[in-house]
């Protein structure tokens, strides 16, 4: 992952990812595959110089074996945001408590799901934030 760019720094990070995810949905509107909103924002975090991975394999020990395929979470933004995209009827606490997994494996603190199957955006966002997580 491309590290660097301090521009952007803790709320003013998911601000702009945020951001990119409006633009991405407005332009695109709901109703289409996940991959196809994957694709767009990626483009658009592209555009906002904010360095990110798609798809990356992230590994886990699970008691004394090591698990190298564990999840590959959608997006990670900058080393430190976890983003889960989705496009479905309505977000369930399962979706919270995937991200939950995914932060506490990866031991950062913040993750964004989105959901881009709703007519504002907006409505379709979650944050989730660990206390006392440790960004690497």
């Amino acid at each position: 992952m491309e590290r660097g760019l301090g521009r952007f720094d803790g709320e003013l990070l998911t601000e702009a990812i945020i951001g990119a995810a409006m633009e991405a949905h407005s332009v695109m509107g709901p109703g289409l595959l996940e991959t196809a909103y994957q694709d767009a924002l990626c483009y658009e975090l592209g555009q906002a110089a904010l360095p990110f991975e798609r798809q990356p394999l992230v590994g886990n020990t699970y008691k004394t074996i090591r698990i190298d395929r564990a999840f590959r979470p959608d997006v990670i933004v900058k080393n430190e945001v976890i983003l889960v995209l989705k496009s479905v009827e309505k977000l369930h606490h399962i979706h919270d408590a995937q991200l939950q997994t995914y932060l506490k494996i990866t031991g950062l603190k913040t993750g964004l799901i989105f959901n881009f199957n709703t007519k504002f955006l907006k409505n379709g966002i979650r944050r989730i934030d660990l206390p006392g997580a440790v960004v690497p």
